[in-house]
C-alpha cells in the first residue's frame, strides 16, 4: 500500500440551492450549509487515497473537526482540500481547507477561506464492513 503523509486532492463547486444550510436542515440562510461543507472535505479526502488502495479497501469516516469561518453564498466557487497528514496503521488524518473564489464583479477579491479542519479516516476491507453492517 502506497499511503503516505503529503497525498492530496480537491473538490470544486458552484454553490446551488441543494448546497445550502435550508437545504440541509441546519439552518434558514440560503448560503453554503456547514454540513454540505463537512462532505466536501470527505470527498476530497477520499479523492486523494483513493488511487492508492489496494483492491478491496476504503476508508470510512471516524472522526471530523471542522471550523466555518465564512458564509458562501448560492453562485459562490468554492474549493475544498484534503491532504493527508498522518498514516498511523488502518488510521488516517486528513487536514482540509476551504476556499471561495472572488465574488463577480469584485475582481479585487482575493480567495478568502471559509473554512478548515481535520478529518479521521480508517481502513476497512469493504465487503467484510459492509456485511458486518447488515448483520449487526
Amino acid at each position: 500500500m502506497a499511503l503516505a503523509p503529503g497525498l492530496l486532492s480537491f473538490v470544486l463547486i458552484v454553490v446551488a440551492n441543494t448546497d445550502t444550510a435550508i437545504a440541509m436542515g441546519s439552518g434558514d440562510v440560503p448560503v453554503l450549509g456547514t454540513p454540505r461543507l463537512l462532505a466536501l472535505a470527505e470527498a476530497a479526502a477520499v479523492a486523494a487515497i483513493g488511487p492508492s488502495l489496494e483492491s478491496g479497501l476504503t476508508s470510512v469516516g471516524t472522526a471530523a473537526a471542522l471550523e466555518h469561518k465564512r458564509p458562501s453564498p448560492v453562485g459562490a466557487e468554492v474549493v475544498v482540500e484534503a491532504e493527508l497528514t498522518e498514516v498511523d496503521g488502518r488510521r488516517l488524518v486528513f487536514s482540509f481547507i476551504a476556499r471561495q473564489s472572488p465574488l463577480p464583479g469584485r475582481p479585487d477579491d482575493e480567495d478568502t477561506v471559509i473554512g478548515a479542519g481535520t478529518l479521521e479516516r480508517v481502513l476497512v476491507h469493504k465487503d467484510q464492513f459492509v456485511s458486518r453492517a447488515q448483520h449487526g
